[in-house]
């Protein structure tokens, strides 16, 4: 009959070298926590814009930004809403609000005056 602890042991160490394949296979950045402020550089990269793009839109004032000393930050939140502010209506909006403006009861051209 085996050794319980023997097997035990054996089955631990198989275990062991299956974490470790499983750490190694997944990268550090996946887990790495999003700042709420960025820098020019993580600001770039989070639009995907060059450096020269942001400063650009920054003394143009497109882009919401903060300055400190000579130094930019950009809110993650703002460049959230920025980047989603433009939004392009799909056809079925489209035709979905000429529905709505079609079906809108005509007005009165009296119904302004006073």
């Amino acid at each position: 009959m085996e050794n319980p602890f023997e097997l035990i042991i054996r089955k631990l160490d198989t275990i062991e070298g299956f974490l470790r394949n499983v750490n190694v296979s997944v990268p550090d950045k996946q887990f790495a926590p999003v700042a709420e402020v960025f820098n020019l550089i993580q600001a770039a990269e989070y639009v995907s814009l060059s450096k020269s793009a942001i400063y650009k839109k920054t003394s143009e004032r497109n882009i919401p930004h903060f300055k400190k000393g000579k130094k930019l930050y950009f809110k993650r939140s703002e460049l959230d809403v920025w980047l989603t502010e433009n939004k392009i209506s799909t056809n079925a909006e489209i035709e979905e609000q000429a529905m709505n403006y079609i079906m809108l009861p005509k007005r009165n051209k009296n119904t302004f005056r006073k």
